[in-house]
């Protein structure tokens, strides 16, 4: 029964990684009925996860969803630190914030320890370097994130998984075109790479904040 479980598990992940690349591939080059269509794809699949999932998932899975949404709401709409290319919050994002998140969960058990190891040290030679550089400022602030969170955080495994497939995401998605970072952040004047190498920083907070209302909800009274 496990064993059924897992390859169940492990096609829904494929099929996961499929709906990232392909939909914002679809997003960036099939036309007008192409946000929408992918939008609808990425609800459904997300619900069929949802359903799928224990209570406990399921509970951390919203809570991502309404955190993440908040999120693009202040980063991009409010703060405007990268743009969507129609200008507008696509309705495929929030849902694609659950699906990474609930593939950053099925994967993190199975990274390996040596890469875990090595993560932090290559994300802060690349920080640094761009840094230096003057390509990339941002990446100093967000890279302190995701240190303190390796470092204190319950779940570095979950964040160091989240942090190179955020950052996998972000390539792709960029170089689409489906949203593109500032070059200065706004009010700040850095320079800001675009995607900045440590953007899966805010992942982690994610995860944080995710994790933190699961375990509050668990302690409420039913």
């Amino acid at each position: 029964m496990a064993g059924k479980r897992r390859a169940v598990e492990f096609r829904i992940s494929g099929l996961v990684i499929l709906t990232i690349v392909f939909g914002l591939l679809a997003d960036a080059r099939g036309g007008s009925l192409a946000q929408p269509l992918v939008s609808l794809w990425t609800w459904g699949l997300a619900a069929l996860i949802f359903v799928r999932a224990s209570a406990e998932l399921r509970l951390r899975m919203l809570a991502c969803l309404a955190i993440a949404t908040l999120g693009e709401g202040v980063l991009s709409l409010a703060w405007g630190l990268y743009d969507y290319r129609l200008g507008n919050l696509p309705l495929f994002v929030p849902p694609g914030h659950a699906l990474l998140y609930w593939l950053g969960v099925q994967l993190a058990p199975r990274l390996p320890g040596r890469l875990l190891s090595l993560i932090p040290w290559l994300a802060v030679l690349g920080v640094g370097a761009l840094a230096l550089a003057r390509v990339d400022w941002l990446g100093v602030p967000l890279l302190a994130v995701f240190l303190l969170c390796m470092r204190y955080g319950p779940a570095p495994r979950l964040y160091a998984t989240m942090f190179l497939l955020s950052l996998l995401m972000e390539l792709w998605g960029t170089w689409l075109g489906n949203w593109s970072w500032r070059s200065l952040a706004p009010g700040v004047g850095w320079p800001v790479g675009n995607p900045p190498l440590a953007a899966g920083a805010f992942y982690c907070v994610l995860d944080l904040l995710s994790e933190a209302v699961r375990r509050r909800s668990g302690r409420v009274p039913a």
